[in-house]
């Protein structure tokens, strides 16, 4: 099957922030600015490495409120266009080494693109406009897709966008 025909198990939601896309940039590639909006409260991401060139590490560490592993994990960056668009993926880690799949997990590809749009208060910094934020989580199976978004893609990456908000409100 050629690729641009294979189906697509993508998960996807949008919003118009009243951020600039530079702090949307800052928020996913500056790992001191991730840790303090990444994981969705009461959970924290507790230590982070990101290399925002293709090839680098994108790799998180979170814990619950009670001490608990979960989620994260080491990925590489596939695309980093400053201030428009951040991409990796878990199922390679850093330099384009294939990462195994832990057990009952999956991989998956993050696509984060910025777009500046016009009109809309700015929030504290002023000005107007904002930027439409939309994230998409590629996986390669509907099995897969079914796992994060029953995870709470939506909802979790959601609460963790107002929290990057937060920051530069």
């Amino acid at each position: 099957m050629p690729v641009d025909a294979a189906p697509t198990f993508d998960l996807t939601f949008q919003r118009v922030v009243p951020v600039t896309a530079a702090q949307l940039w800052q928020g996913w590639t500056h790992a001191p600015t991730l840790m303090k909006w990444f994981t969705p409260a009461p959970w924290k991401t507790i230590d982070a490495e990101i290399d925002p060139r293709p090839g680098g590490i994108f790799r998180t560490v979170m814990r619950g409120p009670n001490g608990e592993a979960g989620g994260g994990g080491v990925g590489c960056v596939l695309e980093a266009v400053p201030n428009r668009r951040f991409v990796w993926t878990t199922a390679l880690g850093p330099g384009y080494r294939p990462n195994p799949v832990a057990e009952g997990g999956f991989h998956f590809t993050g696509i984060l693109e910025f777009e500046p749009v016009a009109g809309g208060a700015m929030g504290a910094g002023g000005g107007t406009g904002g930027t439409l934020y939309r994230a998409t989580g590629r996986h390669a199976t509907q099995a897969d897709a079914d796992q994060h978004a029953a995870m709470g893609f939506e909802v979790g990456w959601g609460l963790a966008l107002d929290q990057l908000v937060a920051l530069f409100a």
